[in-house]
């Protein structure tokens, strides 16, 4: 518990004072991702080591480009989409290039969330909600017990613990909707988001079961990878970043 206040501690930190610190702990964070991904495909080291280059080129390329380019976020994908077909190529994997996408485009979400000019709030929302799901569902789920969710996949997980963490995260969404002023679209996406979330960790939890192991790795004592602790977030990001975008679609 004391590490994931930590963690959340760290996050929050970084997500305040925006900018290079932000991008600094996402990039850092998503190369990490990257090398427990190549772990669970069992990749040898050279191909981890072209995988992390890989995608550092698009991730090292966003704080710069967003100064000199109006269209730096499709500039962006652009570079990721091709640093993923590269890994792929060069690796002759093609797990190892959707790694790429898989470590990536949460990281490119989220800067671009924190960009806008309510992207502290936001970005805080795009976290917040998978942290609120995550201890929704423990909590939830320790006390009520019941039907297992996917046994199969992750045997501590119930149905309780799913319920309870989309109401979890529902309340923060509508405390942030009242007191913050966050919009009708993205509180009334939380509970989707918050289920999406734990398909997320549920996604996690097969790639490691088919790799054999435990945890995606052993970074966070106690708490085992990265990966582990971020399985939720992956697909959140990109969604809640198409949550902004979304009302200019349609102009």
């Amino acid at each position: 518990m004391i590490a994931s206040v930590a963690m959340i501690v760290i996050a929050s930190a970084a997500l305040w004072f925006g900018g290079i610190a932000f991008w600094l702990l996402a990039v850092v964070i998503a190369l990490f991702m990257m090398a427990e991904w190549s772990d669970l495909q069992h990749a040898p080291a050279r191909q981890k080591r072209i995988t992390q280059y890989s995608l550092s080129v698009p991730l090292a390329v966003m704080a710069p480009a967003s100064l000199v380019l109006v269209v730096h976020d499709f500039f962006s994908l652009g570079l990721l989409a091709g640093a993923a077909f590269f890994a792929a190529a060069v690796t002759r994997r093609s797990a190892l290039g959707v790694g790429v996408v898989y470590c990536g485009l949460p990281v490119l979400a989220l800067v671009f969330l924190r960009r806008q000019e309510e992207g502290l709030l936001w970005a805080f929302w795009a976290l917040s909600l998978v942290w609120a799901t995550d201890i929704g569902a423990f909590f939830s789920g320790r006390s009520i017990g019941g039907p297992k969710l996917a046994p199969r996949l992750s045997p501590n997980k119930t149905w309780a613990g799913l319920i309870g963490g989309v109401a979890a995260a529902s309340a923060l969404a509508a405390i942030l909707h009242v007191r913050y002023g966050l919009p009708w679209r993205m509180t009334l996406a939380t509970p989707v988001l918050a289920v999406i979330a734990q398909g997320g960790d549920l996604y996690e939890s097969w790639l490691k079961r088919r790799a054999g192991v435990k945890d995606s790795g052993n970074i966070l004592p106690g708490h085992g990878g990265v990966l582990d602790r971020l399985d939720g977030v992956v697909p959140v990001a990109p969604l809640a970043a198409l949550l902004v975008v979304a009302p200019y679609l349609y102009r």
